[in-house]
């Protein structure tokens, strides 16, 4: 029996004498959130995580506690589950694999390998950009010694990332000379890596789309974001807060992205905005994303229920955005205070702000840096939102954007 047999899957059907169930490997809070989505619509679900305590795991009907190469596990989830996707790009592409031998499994394997890979992805950037419009920005591929000699002058300053496992910041450095680049790239442990062009920027944006098997595809408004220490810190979400024209520039090269991957499922695609007024893309993640979680109380549609309606086969309708939105990241470094003992942030001053929508995603221990909740505030007009994020922002200690 081919593996999108049972597509389109139905809400409350019952196949195999088992109510339609989604899956999805990775526990942490975008697996908690596609969870909820996916039952709102009435499927069952299934998480596959090693950490027993993953937000996913607790919210959803089958928890299976297991690395995610484990072989018996990866059967497990295919018998559970009569669809498959994925929360984050690091999973294994052979897990991914060994499980579309089985059940329909969205994103493909091929796709999240090339976004595991920052030297694979560049080269599909650029690829895109004849047709897109929209490069990447200059850069250099180092993995040996002569690379690294090689690398043109032009490039410094620059930004040297992994090829590989970087995220929200990690894995990265800043470069200034030739010798600060030797040292990075040694620091790194010779890894393969690219060496970025710094570019003046005037602003940064993400596009988040979601594509169906027969290749309809519908947008998310496009998000300004601002990030701190490379993590994001504050999304803006209303008619303006980027130029039209670059906004739907940016929509169609995300669109043509999609499209040329052949891609199914959400994606969002991140862009830096220059100083010239120019569109360079950065980098691309194969699932939902941060900067997309306004959509929950924004849009008529989020963007997990559209990941859940893609993996199912089900109708994408064009999302709505029915409110201007400002969404803060709420990080760990909140719940301690100077002396880095535990504290409760002041969330009854918080709530009684109009608009406000508090997202926890349940993680038993606050760390800084760790992504422990979003909040985001709808108003009737952007600056309405604004000023009720900007006072909760003070409330919180976070620094004013």
């Amino acid at each position: 029996m081919p593996a999108t047999a049972f597509l389109p899957l139905l809400p409350g059907q019952i196949i195999e004498g088992r109510p339609a169930t989604l899956g999805v490997l990775g526990g942490g809070q975008l697996g908690r959130m596609f969870v909820r989505a996916a039952q709102a619509l009435g499927f069952e679900t299934v998480v596959l995580d090693p950490d027993p305590a993953s937000p996913a795991g607790r919210s959803c009907h089958h928890f299976i506690q297991a690395a995610y190469e484990d072989a018996e596990a990866l059967r497990e989830m295919a018998r559970l589950a009569h669809a498959i996707t994925t929360e984050f790009e690091n999973v294994p592409a052979a897990s991914l694999r060994e499980l579309a031998r089985l059940r329909p499994v969205t994103p493909s394997a091929d796709t999240v390998a090339i976004a595991q890979d920052r030297i694979r992805e560049k080269a599909c950037f650029a690829q895109c950009a004849a047709q897109s419009g929209v490069p990447p920005a200059p850069h250099a591929v180092i993995e040996t010694e002569a690379d690294l000699a090689a690398a043109s002058g032009n490039l410094l300053p620059g930004v040297l990332k992994t090829a590989r496992l970087g995220y929200d910041g990690k894995g990265q450095a800043r470069v200034g000379t030739r010798q600060e680049l030797a040292d990075a790239w040694h620091g790194m442990g010779r890894r393969a890596c690219v060496l970025e062009k710094r570019l003046p920027l005037a602003a940064e944006c993400s596009v988040i789309v979601a594509r169906g098997r027969d290749g309809q595809t519908v947008s998310l408004p496009v998000q300004r974001n601002l990030h701190r220490n490379g993590i994001l810190a504050v999304s803006e979400i209303h008619e303006g807060n980027i130029p039209a024209p670059l906004a739907a520039q940016a929509q169609a090269a995300t669109c043509r992205l999609a499209h040329e991957l052949g891609y199914v499922g959400v994606l969002c695609v991140e862009y830096f905005v220059l100083e010239d007024g120019s569109l360079i893309v950065n980098e691309m993640a194969p699932r939902p994303h941060n900067s997309g979680h306004y959509s929950i109380d924004a849009c008529d549609l989020s963007q997990f229920e559209l990941q859940a309606r893609a993996l199912a086969g089900l109708p994408l309708s064009a999302p709505r955005q029915h409110s201007p939105a400002i969404m803060l990241n709420l990080l760990g470094d909140l719940w301690l205070d100077a002396a880095g003992q535990p504290r409760q942030p002041p969330w009854r001053q918080i709530l009684a702000l109009p608009g406000a929508h508090l997202h926890l995603y349940g993680k038993t221990e606050a760390r800084p840096g760790r992504k422990m909740g979003h909040l985001t505030f709808t108003g009737p007009t952007p600056q309405a939102a604004r000023a009720n994020a900007q006072t909760a922002a003070a409330l919180l200690g976070i620094e004013a954007f």
